[in-house]
């Protein structure tokens, strides 16, 4: 099969932990195991997140006093590296090097006219104090919003309207390559009309991106991996359930919070919608599990019922 993996930004910088190259390196190291078993049997392209890092990058940045600021897109490319490159070092000592494994600089383009530039929401950067937002707010013109109960850095988050790279990931895997691609969701550049690219203030969803790159690249199962066994409904009640496998039009009956699961969810269904295949968003840990069809939630046009719950 040609499979795309979403790393969650669990897989790689977790909640309240230290944004450091060694915590890092050995979050991925967990995650290296279950992505070499799958790259080893099939066609895999990896993506990611890096809010924590672009915010941690932007920190540093402004630290430079009399320096202009590097806009996000710069930063979004600076952490693609960085991340891309940890990712391989970690996946490259699992498949002792085995197979050919590329990373791609990838570019996404977003609409200057999108109504995301005028509604901040994609969360990037540590949580702070409320006196801290406030004071950064007032001397870098940040915006801020609750992430649970701790202000966190909003920023603009347009819709991706086409992954740059996609002929680049093709041939790589026609080649036999492991690919890592679109990360962050990939670098944000508008195309005018005369084909000139421009970097853009934002950061681009990367289940948006990993989606439409999941469509794109005709893959034929999609992975959201994140650190919840399954979607739950009621979640936190004691009427909680996770759902087995549902159709996308059987998601119209729910709503997902747009700060967790809502845009994995989204991202999903937009790719099955599209008509090229199955989604699955369950835990990393559980890949191989979830490629045997016994873990995680399915999101697939023909489920039977429209919707199934594990027991």
């Amino acid at each position: 099969m040609r499979i795309v993996v979403a790393l969650g930004g669990n897989a790689i910088s977790r909640r309240g932990e230290a944004i450091t190259i060694d915590n890092q390196r050995a979050n991925l190291r967990e995650a290296a195991g279950p992505l070499a078993e799958v790259g080893c049997e099939h066609e895999l392209v990896i993506t990611h997140g890096n809010g924590p890092q672009v915010g941690l990058l932007a920190l540093q940045n402004a630290a430079y006093a009399g320096s202009p600021a590097s806009p996000l897109d710069v930063l979004g490319a600076q952490t693609q590296g960085l991340i891309g490159y940890l990712i391989e070092l970690e996946l490259r000592n699992a498949l002792h090097d085995r197979t050919m494994l590329t990373t791609v600089l990838t570019l996404v383009s977003v609409s200057r006219d999108d109504p995301a530039f005028a509604n901040p929401t994609k969360f990037v950067g540590p949580v702070y104090t409320q006196a801290e937002a406030d004071s950064l707010a007032a001397e870098r013109g940040w915006t801020f919003a609750l992430d649970g109960d701790a202000p966190r850095r909003v920023v603009p988050s347009p819709a991706p309207t086409r992954v740059v790279q996609v002929d680049s990931v093709k041939r790589l895997l026609a080649g036999g390559h492991i690919v890592v691609s679109s990360g962050g969701g990939g670098v944000p550049v508008a195309i005018d009309e005369d084909g000139t690219f421009s970097g853009v203030e934002v950061v681009v969803d990367k289940d948006a991106s990993s989606a439409m790159l999941a469509g794109a690249i005709e893959a034929d199962l999609f992975v959201l991996a994140t650190d919840a066994d399954a979607v739950m409904l009621d979640w936190g009640t004691p009427d909680e359930r996770a759902i087995k496998a549902i159709t996308p039009q059987a998601l119209d009956a729910y709503d997902f919070a747009d700060g967790s699961m809502g845009p994995k969810v989204a991202a999903a269904r937009s790719f099955v919608e599209s008509g090229r295949g199955r989604a699955v968003i369950g835990r990393l840990s559980d890949l191989p599990r979830i490629l045997a069809g016994e873990a995680g939630t399915v999101i697939a046009l023909d489920v039977p019922g429209g919707a199934q719950m594990y027991p």
